[in-house]
């Protein structure tokens, strides 16, 4: 079973990472580029698998990738499928909104954490995704462009903009404390 967690994270790994790159040399600006969540949650998830082919990840770390790909995929089939993607062709598009999202999200169950944490520590995964938000409005204003429609003040307001992040970030909380459960449930059972 090693081997093939092994496999599936290295091919996985670097599949994603070739895509990152080849968008990067493709993309008229790389700040644009990786301002979108896709493309760090990508990375992030890639880094893991990666590392984890070779030595343990510490299960927060691997929780987090979880988090953040499972919503990156849930947030694209939800509000952005029918966007236009630009210069994100189909197949790029499938690993980093559909086949990485259920790749950390499948080896977060098939590779069960080591032992159990308090499952409130999901929580500390929100961080990243709150800073990002910030991030994002705060860019956004000062360069006048947005990497999501629901992050973009100008066609609707902010009050838009504040309903579609609650909306997400309540998304994202109700999935951190599911990924924290579901990790500790595994790691009971693998006991």
């Amino acid at each position: 079973m090693r081997h093939v967690v092994t496999s599936y994270r290295v091919l996985a790994g670097l599949l994603t990472l070739g895509v990152v790159v080849d968008l990067a040399v493709r993309s008229p600006s790389a700040s644009n580029l990786f301002s979108y969540f896709t493309v760090l949650s990508n990375v992030f998830g890639a880094g893991v698998l990666l590392v984890g082919a070779v030595r343990p990840v510490p299960d927060l770390v691997r929780g987090a990738a979880a988090l953040y790909l499972g919503m990156t995929g849930l947030v694209f089939a939800l509000l952005l499928s029918g966007v236009d993607l630009g210069m994100l062709e189909a197949w790029q598009n499938t690993v980093l909104h559909q086949v990485m999202p259920v790749v950390l999200v499948v080896d977060w169950l098939l590779v069960p954490p080591r032992r159990g944490f308090p499952v409130v520590r999901s929580l500390w995964w929100l961080i990243f995704p709150a800073a990002y938000l910030a991030y994002t409005l705060v860019r956004g204003a000062i360069v006048d462009w947005y990497p999501y429609p629901f992050v973009d003040p100008r066609p609707r307001g902010y009050p838009h903009v504040i309903t579609m992040s609650v909306g997400i970030a309540i998304a994202f909380g109700v999935a951190a404390l599911a990924v924290g459960w579901a990790g500790n449930r595994r790691a009971t059972v693998a006991e």
